[in-house]
């Protein structure tokens, strides 16, 4: 009986070895494949860090850096769109930048003095010397440089179909931009010629295309430039993509007329609605003088009158605001 217990307590004891033995190793086993796990894991996202750092952005990312891209390049195209020598060159004035500042000043110096010769005082002659030398000038800038603008859309269509003929006839690009720097009316056979001469003296296409961009700026200007930069870098059928161009360019235009026609009437009430209070009171000052006159004599006056000025400024511009549709 005693051999019987000594047996079995030996066995119990050498199972206990045993099975701690095996839980330690199965302990370690699993610790090891913890950690082994652990740091393949981290060298997954090691690598994957890294693809991401060298691999090409995915299509949004690329859209949205095109997007950003052409908004700066719009931006800049813009600007210096709307700098004096170029409002110069877009209003068809063959002078330079310097000539017509001292133009404008000398005429505002002589409005001020006529004024003052006039009796009026200097609060008076101070502002219209400064709208005579400054705002008139830029207005008339202004005036001449949006109608050249639409004279130019008005045959740009024209322009584009010669060019697509003469592509499929076998012609070359510059050839045909020569045919119209020759044989179309102005402004638009000036442009053209000033962009062959840039061309032929060694200017790339890219960088003569956004030179004219900014002496017109256009819509139908800009996308023609984009057609053209697109087509030298990547090729493609130029003249398909000219002839859907100008469908887009005779599109608008019908467009542009369409609405002009349709806000006839809105347009004819806002001038009649502006010019009424002006009008009855030029009448009124015609038939009876004294009425309105201490308007002019009376400091109350001046300020009512300056007051009404304001209001009928803020009014007509709020009303141009609102007939002014744009394409």
């Amino acid at each position: 009986m005693l051999l019987i217990m000594v047996a079995i307590l030996a066995f119990v004891a050498i199972a206990g070895a045993g099975l701690a033995l095996a839980g330690a190793s199965g302990a370690n086993q699993r610790v090891a494949r913890r950690t082994q796990a652990i740091a393949s894991s981290r060298g997954r996202d090691k690598a994957q860090r890294a693809a991401a750092r060298t691999a090409p952005p995915d299509a949004g990312q690329r859209r949205k850096q095109i997007v950003r891209s052409l908004k700066e390049n719009e931006r800049k195209q813009r600007a210096a769109a709307f700098s004096l020598a170029n409002r110069l060159s877009q209003a068809g004035l063959p002078v330079t930048v310097q000539a017509f500042c001292i133009g404008a000043a000398v005429f505002g110096v002589v409005a001020m003095l006529i004024a003052l010769m006039l009796r009026q005082p200097l609060y008076l002659a101070g502002p219209i010397g400064f709208v005579a030398g400054v705002g008139l000038p830029l207005w008339l800038l202004g005036f001449l440089g949006k109608r050249r603008r639409a004279r130019f859309v008005l045959i740009f269509a024209d322009a584009v179909d010669i060019i697509v003929r003469g592509i499929k006839s076998g012609l070359p690009l510059q050839d045909c931009l020569k045919v119209i720097g020759k044989e179309s009316p102005e402004p638009l056979a000036g442009e053209f010629r000033w962009l062959v001469e840039n061309m032929a003296l060694g200017m790339p296409l890219d960088q003569a295309l956004d030179k004219i961009v900014e002496r017109m700026p256009i819509p139908e200007m800009r996308f023609f430039a984009i057609v053209l930069s697109i087509q030298n870098k990547s090729g493609g059928n130029l003249g398909e993509a000219l002839a859907n161009l100008s469908a887009v360019v005779r599109g608008r235009r019908m467009m542009r007329e369409k609405i002009k026609a349709m806000s006839g009437e809105a347009v004819a009430s806002a001038f009649i609605i502006g010019s009424l209070p002006p009008l009855v009171m030029l009448l009124i000052q015609l038939t009876n003088h004294n009425y309105l006159s201490i308007l002019f004599t009376d400091p109350r006056g001046h300020m009512y009158l300056g007051a009404g000025a304001i209001w009928m400024a803020f009014g007509i511009f709020v009303m141009r605001k609102m007939i002014d549709f744009k394409i």
